[in-house]
């Protein structure tokens, strides 16, 4: 198939069969996120390459291999975003928003950019909902973004989910820590991936997120973080479990939990669904409290989550959830002739003005076949107008669904006449329900 009428490798498009499903989800995440007092914020798509680089982390495999990165007309080095936590973070310090009332609260929904082999549910562009929290140091905050996104999946009806959590410490009991790796891994090298030999000596703890099995068995040994938490580290990891109790959310402490970026520093945790195979991980995130200070603004304590929104439709596909039905036209008016085509413009026009979805024939067709149309689209309601119901300003009303019809006043009586048809046939419905 040629290049221009076919998509590129690892994107997907959205079609309007599908797309209210996407607008349910995206509108249920901001409106939860809007009850913990999160507001959104919307950053470029591409930044500066340096952005990612010196802050995702050079030695994970984001940088390494997955960036699309290219050259611009200025010869700027640029990157599409493979996550949003630096953009975001480049923006609060760059507009100044650290500088105001504390702690800074900002959510985002957009696309993400990775070069990798598609998968179920991470495609090479693909879709992140967000929350990054700037200025809390507290074990509270860290329970309220696991609330946050608790909240989210809950609120789209996913169940069947469970949460891990563990804390990789501060960069003081962290290098403890990576020594420690460092020699149980060394006896170990020729086992490892070439990958993971290359990580040996720049940053061990990647090993512990290598895919490979091989690399994950010999993993399975390893040291591991908690036994190596400073005092301050230990209490705040406790002090966040003890708000998770206190809500009566489950938790395991998984201490191989890492994730795949090198700026997060204490509580990392994510929630897993037993429904959707292998790549079983729908939300992940936890503290980054150097970050802001790596990037040029002052020392702050910082956290965030983001979940994959494509993988999130896969649990929600599998689980059979169901989402609302996407908004039929209000009623469709059909017409015979071209002073009726003439009328029916300036209906529809005036049935929008009033919030009504109103559609009329635009394609020429047959009275026949704009009546197969209507019920194609599932239109509600119907009219045919002609020339003799514009003389008599009259016309008949059909619910589509029952057939039943009544007559109205072409000129003034077809907007209460479709509010008061609409009124009964939800009536109807709900009498049907119960």
């Amino acid at each position: 198939m040629a290049k221009y009428n076919t998509s590129v490798k690892g994107t997907a498009d959205v079609l309007p069969s599908d797309s209210y499903k996407w607008q349910f989800v995206e509108k249920k995440m901001l409106e939860t996120a809007g009850l913990f007092g999160f507001q959104e914020i919307r950053v470029p798509v591409f930044e500066y390459t340096e952005v990612f680089t010196k802050n995702v982390g050079e030695t994970t495999d984001v940088v390494q291999k997955e960036m699309y990165t290219f050259v611009d007309k200025g010869d700027r080095s640029i990157t599409l975003r493979p996550e949003f936590t630096a953009g975001v973070v480049r923006s609060v310090i760059e507009h100044g928003l650290i500088n105001g009332a504390l702690p800074v609260k900002a959510c985002y929904v957009g696309g993400c950019y990775r070069y990798e082999k598609p998968q179920a549910g991470r495609m090479r562009e693909f879709h992140q909902f967000g929350a990054e929290m700037f200025g809390a140091a507290d074990p509270s905050a860290d329970a309220e973004m696991i609330l946050l996104a608790h909240s989210v999946l809950k609120n789209l009806g996913i169940k069947n989910l469970s949460l891990e959590i563990n804390s990789i410490g501060c960069p003081e009991c962290r290098a403890k820590y990576h020594a420690a790796l460092k020699e149980y891994f060394s006896s170990k090298a020729s086992e490892l991936c070439e990958t993971c030999r290359e990580r040996l000596d720049r940053n061990p703890m990647r090993i512990l997120d290598c895919k490979s099995p091989v690399c994950g068995e010999i993993a399975d040994g390893a040291p591991v973080m908690i036994d190596y938490l400073c005092d301050e580290c230990g209490a705040h990891f406790e002090g966040v479990k003890k708000h998770l109790d206190t809500v009566g959310l489950n938790f395991r402490v998984n201490p191989r939990i890492v994730r795949g970026l090198d700026y997060y520093t204490k509580t990392v945790f994510e929630f897993i669904s037993g429904d959707i195979g292998a790549q079983s991980t729908v939300c992940g995130g936890g503290r980054y409290d150097g970050l802001v200070g790596q990037m040029g603004g002052p020392q702050m304590p910082s956290l965030g989550f983001a979940m994959g929104i494509e993988r999130l439709l896969m649990v929600m596909a599998s689980q059979g959830t169901s989402f609302p039905e996407p908004k039929a036209p209000d009623i469709y008016i059909a017409t015979m002739g071209d002073i009726a085509r003439l009328k029916a413009t300036k209906l529809c026009t005036d049935l929008r003005e009033e919030g009504f979805c109103a559609i009329t024939d635009v394609a020429g067709r047959s009275l026949k076949a704009q009546m197969k149309y209507a019920d194609k689209i599932g239109a509600k309601f119907s009219i045919v107008i002609g020339e003799d119901e514009i003389i008599n300003d009259s016309c008949v009303l059909k619910n589509m669904a029952s057939g039943d019809q009544t007559e109205v006043k072409l000129s003034s009586g077809l907007t209460k006449a479709l509010y008061d048809g609409m009124i009964l046939s939800m009536a109807e419905k709900v009498l049907q329900e119960n």
